[in-house]
């Protein structure tokens, strides 16, 4: 099997889940066709309430697609399908990639539909503001590709579902995606070292001005990305070793 056939595969696989296009698309489009549009002649410092609603369920609904993505390691290890593979000449490499790949698509349409339910609520951007926003909020995923595939060597099938949607939702709570934690100084500083606060940073660049992010963000995301790599390669290993 080639590189290219095993991602096509991938990708018609995953485009066919209804279940995690339910999971992460449906959910974050619903939430904000309801709150944004209920509240879309509202404003927040001058800023659309629809807008800034919009950019926090970017980052929330992407996030969901791309750590569910990689999840989906743990009901294929189940039905012994990571095992067979194991047996082909393919890669483990071509594996993982392909697993991440599917999941930036999926982040991908997931960003693009909102993108396109926020125009239906007045939300005008330059096209070099789309662009930004986009191209950050990829950037931030990067951890969130990671950690989906260290969930899906750690999570057994049945406990799935919950696990994703506990630790996305956990992680866009504290990051700030469904709204300010609040004034607390102390709060704001322990949320700056998850890779969430700064994947929601992304996705409100627009809403201030142009600003190319801190460093601060980039070393967060490195540590994190670095840190849960390690973890997957080693629960890999232990996997492979079982068998």
């Amino acid at each position: 099997m080639s590189k290219a056939t095993y991602l096509r595969a991938e990708i018609v696989r995953t485009f066919r889940n209804r279940r995690f296009l339910l999971f992460s698309l449906g959910f974050p489009l619903v939430l904000f066709l309801a709150v944004g549009g209920a509240n879309k002649d509202r404003s927040l410092s001058g800023i659309g309430f629809a807008l800034y609603y919009m950019s926090g369920m970017v980052a929330w609904g992407s996030m969901v697609a791309i750590v569910s993505s990689g999840a989906r390691i743990s009901t294929e290890r189940q039905t012994g399908w990571t095992r067979q593979l194991r047996i082909t000449p393919l890669r483990t490499r071509t594996y993982f990639t392909a697993k991440i790949v599917c999941g930036y698509l999926l982040a991908l349409l997931t960003i693009v539909v909102l993108y396109v339910a926020g125009l239906f609520l007045d939300v005008h951007l330059r096209v070099s503001e789309w662009a930004t926003m986009t191209g950050l909020v990829l950037v931030g995923l990067v951890p969130f590709a990671v950690l989906g595939v260290l969930l899906g060597h750690l999570v057994k099938p049945d406990s799935l579902g919950p696990a994703v949607g506990g630790i996305t939702s956990l992680f866009a709570l504290l990051g700030g995606a469904w709204g300010p934690l609040g004034s607390s100084r102390v709060l704001t500083d322990a949320a700056k070292c998850l890779p969430s606060f700064w994947l929601v940073q992304s996705a409100k660049v627009v809403l201030h001005g142009p600003a190319w992010p801190p460093a601060e963000e980039w070393v967060v995301l490195a540590v994190w990305t670095l840190a849960l790599g390690r973890l997957a390669v080693l629960v890999y290993q232990r996997d492979t070793a079982r068998v």
